[in-house]
């Protein structure tokens, strides 16, 4: 009966369980730049978000803008996604992230690869940037090989799938398309693809799982953005962000 208790007060708690002494998962110490969403609950398609940096591991992080910024996330909400931390996947009545269910991926992910193809560039970059044109494609096809990768082929020849995964669409919301690595290291097939922060279709018009925020917010966070200092994403329902803060090393929310 205790070790039945025991397990009882864990439900809620990462998984896999952290072996007594040991110090629990938290924001890697190389980390010093971290953006951070929250949302009221995982049914949720709007969050709040704020840029946080700090000096150095274990130094307390501070804000990068003057006041948190809106942000649209899917329009289903929130599942748990595939990042960096592990998180309790499984828990009753909380989804997990799969491919077309409309949800943003919970958790925390490094930050990847700027891709784009917006006429005019964001000076002052420190992101690895890609030029996409007509022959990048991106795979949110489970059934494919290189699902939730991107991939070039010859547009004079393409393959049966490349209309329906070919980026450059000539689509204002994609211009800029910056890489959030979920389900990325390696990609399960049918979690989720596909996975940027981009630019809104409208003040509240939700995505299909990215986070999406004004045209001038994004450019803000690219000119801030620096690979140097290792930028990861972390976006939570706010109940989960109240109760990790401490236990992931988390900023104070926004």
């Amino acid at each position: 009966m205790l070790r039945k208790g025991f397990l009882l007060g864990l439900a809620g708690c990462l998984a896999p369980l952290v072996p007594a002494g040991a110090q629990p998962p938290r924001v890697p110490d190389s980390v010093l730049q971290l953006v951070v969403a929250v949302a009221d609950g995982w049914d949720s398609s709007h969050a709040k978000l704020m840029p946080f940096s700090r000096t150095g591991a274990g130094r307390p992080w501070q804000p990068a803008w003057p006041r948190a910024s809106k942000v649209n996330l899917g329009k289903a909400g929130l599942a748990w996604g595939n990042g960096v931390l592990p998180v309790p996947h499984g828990q009753p009545g909380v989804p997990s992230k799969r491919e077309r269910d409309q949800r943003a991926p919970a958790g925390l992910f490094r930050i990847g690869t700027l891709y784009g193809y917006a006429p005019e560039s964001v000076p002052g970059l420190r992101l690895p940037t890609y030029r996409v044109t007509t022959r990048d494609c991106w795979i949110d096809d489970p059934t494919l090989p290189s699902y939730n990768r991107h991939v070039m082929v010859d547009p004079a020849h393409p393959p049966p799938w490349y209309a329906k995964q070919r980026m450059r669409l000539g689509d204002f919301a994609y211009e800029f398309l910056l890489e959030i690595r979920h389900n990325a290291d390696p990609p399960m097939a049918g979690h989720g693809s596909a996975i940027f922060f981009h630019i809104r279709r409208g003040p509240e018009k939700p995505s299909h799982g990215c986070t999406t925020m004004a045209r001038p917010d994004l450019v803000n966070l690219l000119r801030w953005l620096d690979a140097g200092a290792q930028p990861h994403y972390v976006l939570l329902p706010r109940p989960v962000y109240q109760e990790w803060q401490g236990r992931w090393g988390l900023p104070a929310m926004p």
